[in-house]
């Protein structure tokens, strides 16, 4: 027995491909506005005493294209759970 394809099961597999793809794709616009808000996290815990010591490792990073770069591989959940991370650590340390 031959097995053939309907347009309808191509159709539909290739819809599923592009939705699995696009769901960890994130837009290079959002990528940029999130490096500049990693920037000014990192330039905050930077400017003060209490937080300063702990920033360490890319997360911290002053360099905007390591955060852009990051995040253009990432998916919109690892991206807020960095930028979470960043907001967790700085009120932490501030409250110090």
């Amino acid at each position: 027995m031959v097995n053939r394809l309907t347009p309808a099961v191509v159709a539909f597999a290739v819809s599923m491909v592009l939705l699995s793809t696009s769901a960890h794709a994130v837009d290079p616009g959002f990528c940029r506005q999130y490096a500049k808000a990693a920037l000014t996290q990192v330039r905050g815990g930077l400017s003060s005493p209490a937080c300063g010591g702990g920033l360490q490792g890319a997360r911290w990073s002053t360099d905007f294209a390591v955060h852009y770069e990051w995040c253009l591989g990432a998916s919109f959940a690892a991206a807020g759970t960095e930028r979470d991370a960043r907001t967790q650590f700085l009120r932490g340390c501030a409250s110090r």
